[in-house]
């Protein structure tokens, strides 16, 4: 199976190479506009050079099965076209777009062609996640906050607030019928965030700071006189009477850990299945994103 990886970022190399370029019957080739960081990354796997590309079209040309784009999201309509139009199952690191327009075009071209269209919400794979799955959730709440990064509230919505977003719509129990957000916007810049959805017998919220002095991601999920808290991934509390706390295993890897592992090989199974993955439901998070955007816009307009 030959897969490409196009963009080498931090994403790529430190969570989607360690994986991608040790599955046995794999063959993996990358690609970047940037010669120093090609060679220096393929060395370090040991890549021969018929497997290195600085273009597009010499990627292509290769005849792939599949493709991993990590490449900056405001080329992901262009990349990710590409890849549709010439029938290649296509893995995308979140979101597909900045805008709702290029997205719901990028479903509709994978629709039409009848091509898989995967979009790198890992967090629906992380075991301390999933495990929240099957815990009451009456209530939920998500923070993920950062130290030091106000951002223009379209990108930070949609590069780093949408794994919220979409974490809550994956674990709420029921169709969410009420929607609100508040933000704090100073300079053109969004401080902080926070969303909350509502259905019957649930509520999500959704609360992301970014002068919050802490680099920290905190999920919890409660009901029933019970609780499941789950803290950077990695640690698992149940309340119950007395805490009991579970850790990640000192040897598992921070992939694995993360759900990218498992994310990665959901999709290149079902690339060797012939199965087609829709990205429909991928496309109601970033709808639901807009509509953050468009309510914290109507706020400092």
């Amino acid at each position: 199976m030959k897969v490409g990886c196009i963009g080498l970022g931090d994403i790529a190399q430190k969570a989607y190479l360690p994986v991608l370029a040790f599955q046995p019957g794999v063959e993996l080739h990358l690609q970047t506009r940037t010669p120093a960081t090609l060679d220096r990354v393929a060395d370090g796997l040991h890549l021969p050079p018929e497997r290195r590309h600085t273009t597009l079209d010499s990627l292509l040309a290769t005849g792939l099965d599949a493709a991993f784009v990590h490449a900056p999201t405001l080329v992901h309509p262009e990349i990710v076209t590409r890849l549709l139009e010439a029938g290649v199952p296509t893995y995308v690191d979140k979101p597909l777009a900045y805008t709702l327009d290029h997205s719901a075009r990028l479903v509709a071209l994978a629709e039409e062609r009848d091509v898989s269209l995967a979009v790198g919400f890992n967090r629906r794979f992380a075991p301390g996640y999933t495990q929240c799955a099957d815990h009451p959730r009456e209530l939920i709440l998500m923070q993920k906050n950062r130290i030091g990064l106000p951002e223009e509230p379209r990108t930070m919505i949609l590069d780093d607030f949408i794994h919220v977003v979409d974490t809550l719509r994956f674990l709420a129990p029921g169709a969410i019928d009420d929607v609100t957000v508040r933000a704090r916007v100073r300079d053109g810049l969004l401080h902080h965030v926070v969303l909350q959805l509502a259905g019957d017998g649930f509520t999500a919220l959704g609360v992301m700071n970014r002068l919050s002095g802490s680099a920290e991601e905190i999920l919890e999920v409660s009901g029933q006189d019970t609780k499941r808290q789950v803290v950077n991934l990695a640690e698992v509390i149940d309340h119950k009477g007395q805490p009991t706390v579970r850790r990640r295993g000192d040897w598992v890897p921070v992939a694995r850990q993360r759900g990218i592992e498992q994310a990665v090989l959901a999709f290149l199974d079902a690339v060797r299945a012939g199965k087609v993955l829709s990205a429909r439901d991928a496309l109601e998070t970033h709808e639901l994103c807009e509509r953050v955007v468009r309510a914290v816009q109507e706020r400092t307009a």
